[in-house]
C-alpha cells in the first residue's frame, strides 16, 4: 500500500473489471490512433515551417482521452518565457503541453522510456540529470540554449509529484539560467488543480507508474483540470534565482489556498529523491494521537 495511503486517496481494487478494462484498451487505442495521425503531419509542417504546432495538438488530445477536460485561467505566454508550476501527476505534462504548446525540462530517464521519451523529444524536451551536480554548467547551457530559441520552459520546481493539497519547497539548481536573466524573459508562475480528484489523480509515495496510469485510464467519465497562469513577472527585480523561486512559489500558495478554500496541509510523505521528510507532529498532537489510540 502507498505510504500515503492516510491522506484520503481512495485505494484501487486488486482487480479490473470488465466495464474498466475495456475503457482502459479503447482509450489506449485512441491515444495511438492520435500518435500515428500526429507523427506524420508533424513531420509535414516542419518540412515547411521550424515549429510545428502539431506536438502541442497531439498532446492535448491525449489529455481529453484520458478523461481531462482543461479549463484555462490567465494568459499563457508562448515566447521567452519560463513557467514554474506544481506538479501532481504524469497527466500534467500533455495538458499543459496542449494548453500553452511549452516544452518542459525534465529528468535524463524520462529519455529512455519508450514512446514517452520520443514524444518528449518531438516536444522539445531539455533532458538534465538532477543528481549530476558536477555537470550542472552543462545542463544550464542546454536550457539557455533553449531559451535562446524562444521557447516556453517548464519547471516542475517541486521535483516530485504531490496530492494537490500541498505544496514543497521549490528546488532552485534549474533556475540558475536566470543568473542573469536573458534580454526579455519572463517568469510565469502557473497552479496545475484538479479540484476534489486531486487525491485520486496524484501519482506520489510507492504506487508504481503503471498502475497509476491504468487506475486513471479505467475512471469512466471526465474530469475537470483547471490550469490558472497567474501574473507573470520579470526575474530582473530579484536578487537570484531563490529569490524568483520563492516569488513563485508564494503566487502559486496563494492561488491554491483561494481554490482549495482553506490553508495547505503538511505533505506527509517522505521523498528520498528531493530529499524532503515532513516535520515531526507537534508534541501536543502526538501526545492526543497516542491517547485516542488506547
Amino acid at each position: 500500500m502507498p505510504a500515503e495511503a492516510s491522506l484520503d486517496r481512495p485505494t484501487p481494487a486488486t482487480r479490473i473489471g470488465l466495464a474498466a478494462s475495456l475503457r482502459i484498451q479503447g482509450r489506449l487505442i485512441l491515444i495511438l490512433l492520435a500518435v500515428l495521425l500526429g507523427v506524420p503531419m508533424h513531420y509535414g509542417c516542419r518540412a515547411l515551417t521550424r515549429h510545428s504546432p502539431i506536438p502541442r495538438l497531439t498532446l492535448r488530445a491525449i489529455a481529453r482521452i484520458v478523461g481531462a477536460r482543461v479549463r484555462i485561467v490567465g494568459t499563457p505566454l508562448r515566447r521567452d518565457v519560463f513557467l514554474l508550476a506544481n506538479h501532481i501527476s504524469w497527466l500534467d505534462i500533455p495538458a499543459l503541453a496542449g494548453a500553452s504548446g511549452t516544452a518542459f525540462v525534465a529528468k535524463a530517464e524520462v529519455a529512455q522510456v519508450p514512446v514517452v521519451g520520443w514524444l518528449a523529444r518531438l516536444n522539445r524536451t531539455v533532458f538534465v540529470q538532477r543528481e549530476a551536480r558536477l555537470g550542472v554548467a552543462h545542463q544550464i547551457n542546454a536550457l539557455r540554449e533553449a531559451m535562446a530559441e524562444n521557447h516556453a520552459l517548464t519547471i516542475f520546481p517541486e521535483g516530485t509529484t504531490t496530492d494537490g493539497q500541498s505544496l514543497l519547497p521549490f528546488k532552485t539548481a534549474m533556475l540558475k539560467v536566470l543568473e542573469p536573466p536573458p534580454p526579455g524573459v519572463m517568469v510565469q508562475p502557473v497552479l496545475l488543480d484538479y479540484g476534489r480528484l486531486a487525491p485520486f489523480i496524484c501519482w506520489i509515495g510507492d504506487e508504481p507508474g503503471l498502475a497509476n496510469v491504468i487506475k486513471v485510464l479505467a475512471r469512466p467519465g471526465s474530469f475537470a483540470l483547471t490550469i490558472r497562469f497567474l501574473e507573470p513577472f520579470s526575474p530582473e527585480g530579484h536578487a537570484g534565482r531563490k529569490a524568483i523561486a520563492a516569488e513563485a512559489r508564494a503566487r502559486i500558495e496563494a492561488a491554491l489556498v483561494e481554490a482549495l478554500g482553506k490553508p495547505l496541509r503538511t505533505y506527509g510523505v517522505t521523498v528520498d529523491a528531493v530529499r524532503y521528510a515532513p516535520p515531526p507532529a507537534p508534541a501536543v498532537e502526538a501526545h492526543d494521537r497516542a491517547e485516542g489510540e488506547d
